[in-house]
């Protein structure tokens, strides 16, 4: 039954992270974000291509999708009799969450990058780490306009602060492998990054 129970709990997790926020706020204005700018169903996608409260409801919900996973579904499908710790089992609906964002059920197993679910994930579970890492983004798209670039930077750094603040072993892995995910569903925006030819925060692209 424990058994049975985490099952239920990961493939919740997954479902959870597969509603696609962003395609939904743009067939409310009748846009198909994955035909428009840079066809990532992503916050910033939407804010390209629908608008600024359209792309912060994005943001918020994604977020949100993240710290479900790893709070109301952990708590309701945990099981004292599990092999595993209910520090472990978060961090695997954590994981759910993520790819399920980024193959959704919803969209033929395409999605967006993870990086605001993961940040719903990682900031529940990570907390300290990840207030160094959003410091991380924001002083890099200061700087860039990048929101790609501050993305994996936030990324690549998660794991390495959360190992130097000795954080557990389960969280570490678990932003590594996040961090892997998020840099391969990135691998065309840092050719991009490389040719010099990347979209910046506030441009349109047509």
């Amino acid at each position: 039954m424990a058994i049975i129970y985490a099952l239920l709990g990961m493939v919740s997790a997954y479902i959870l992270g597969s509603i696609p926020t962003s395609y939904l706020m743009g067939k409310i204005k009748g846009i198909d974000v994955r035909k428009a700018g840079s066809g990532n169903v992503g916050a910033t996608n939407v804010l390209r291509t629908v608008g600024k409260l359209p792309a912060l409801i994005t943001l918020i919900v994604d977020i949100l999708k993240g710290v479900l996973a790893v709070t109301f579904i952990a708590t309701y499908f945990y099981n004292d009799n599990a092999i595993i710790t209910i520090e472990m089992y978060r961090t695997l609906l954590g994981l759910c969450a993520v790819c399920g964002h980024n193959w959704s059920f919803f969209l033929k197993f395409k999605g967006g990058k993870g990086v605001a679910t993961s940040c719903g994930v990682l900031g529940i579970l990570m907390p300290k780490a990840m207030i160094a890492a959003v410091i991380i983004f924001f002083i890099t798209l200061a700087f860039t306009k990048y929101v790609s670039l501050a993305s994996l930077h936030l990324v690549v750094a998660l794991p390495v602060v959360a190992a130097l603040m000795g954080d557990r072993l389960e969280n570490v892995l678990l932003a590594i492998t996040i961090c892997i995910i998020i840099s391969y569903k990135h691998k065309s925006n840092i050719k991009r990054l490389l040719a010099g030819n990347e979209n910046k925060i506030g441009a349109h692209k047509n």
